[in-house]
């Protein structure tokens, strides 16, 4: 019997998760994280979350815990959130969480504190391969989460374990109604947790930086208008760029912070055949060679290759990756690395 700490959102999975770790005869502790001391109605981690995970620990006759992270999720996800923005990069706070908190701070206590192994509700499986660990797709493709997982090495994997990952999310929940768990129909969190869906993101960062206003043009450079926010704005972004009846110029398809600059352009001014990349993460070693590539959380793959200098090669021209965006690359099911659009 191991000793198994169990990071508990309050939602269906993770809940699902600890009742089967107990299922399997292992020493069970759930511990629920307190990240974000602002205000919240959205996204996971709130304080009803707490409460949710509490009970199911009950229900489950189980330890819980809460761990405060509020200074270095501060630190690690609101700020370097807030800072992308002002460069003009598109950044995905999940990731930075997932990074910085839940697979280093976190692990790092669960060893301090003599557990054996973490185990999370994501749905993504850990494969045992000829070259050791490796990240996987969960089984439902719907609900995968491997793309906000992808910098896990086979060294963090070895300390962890996702028990959904093999499960449709219709079997997480059928499970957690047989066993009669509080969040067994609770929705699943979809937003970023420390922005408000009663203010939203233009509210959150006018509080935290200075946005400014700037100038929109075609591609050959003629004026078409202004906009109020240039930190707002991302690559691929059709809403909110005041084009008014310019309506084949619909897309901003380079954003300039510095310049205060938006070109606006049609799809097929957005169109690209390769991504620039930095800051690799390779389940292996550095890959050269065919891939599949998705650019967002639940985004569709795409044929690619990458190339020997890291970089994204299209199979076919696809729209631009803003910067900041992590890229992520498939083998079949196992991820074969991951990096940052630049």
């Amino acid at each position: 019997m191991s000793r198994v700490l169990v990071a508990m959102s309050g939602g269906v999975d993770s809940a699902v998760s600890a009742a089967l770790m107990k299922e399997q005869g292992h020493d069970v502790t759930g511990v629920t994280l307190k990240l974000w001391g602002g205000p919240q109605d959205q996204g996971c981690c709130s304080v009803s979350d707490v409460d949710d995970a509490r009970r199911v620990a009950q229900q489950l006759d189980i330890d819980h815990f809460v761990f405060n992270y509020g200074e270095e999720f501060d630190r690690h996800v609101v700020g370097p959130y807030v800072d992308a923005h002002a460069a003009g990069l598109t950044p995905n706070p999940c990731i930075e969480c997932n990074r910085h908190i839940k697979f280093d701070a976190l692990v790092s206590r669960a060893k301090k504190l003599g557990f054996d192994s973490v185990a999370t509700g994501h749905h993504a499986r850990i494969i045992e391969t000829d070259r050791g660990l490796r990240l996987a797709r969960g089984v439902d493709e719907s609900k995968d989460q491997s793309y906000v997982l992808y910098m896990l090495t086979a060294q963090d994997l070895s300390m962890l374990q996702f028990p959904v990952g093999e499960m449709t999310k219709s079997e997480v929940r059928e499970l957690a109604r047989r066993q009669g768990l509080r969040s067994a129909a609770k929705p699943d969190s979809q937003d970023v947790c420390f922005i408000t869906a009663s203010e939203g993101r233009a509210r959150f960062l006018s509080d935290r930086l200075d946005l400014h206003t700037a100038d929109v043009v075609d591609v050959d450079g003629n004026d078409l208008g202004t906009i109020d926010a240039v930190e707002l704005v991302t690559i691929g972004q059709r809403r909110g760029l005041n084009l008014g009846g310019n309506a084949d110029r619909t897309y901003a398809v380079q954003v300039d912070v510095p310049s205060r600059r938006v070109v606006a352009g049609s799809a097929q001014d957005l169109l690209s055949e390769d991504v620039q990349l930095a800051d690799h993460v390779w389940a292996d070693k550095p890959y050269i060679g065919p891939v599949q590539v998705q650019i967002s959380a639940h985004g569709n793959q795409a044929s690619a290759s990458l190339t020997s200098d890291g970089n994204v090669h299209w199979v076919d021209a696809r729209r631009k990756v803003a910067p900041g965006q992590a890229v992520v690359f498939y083998s079949d099911d196992l991820v074969v690395g991951g990096a940052t659009a630049i």
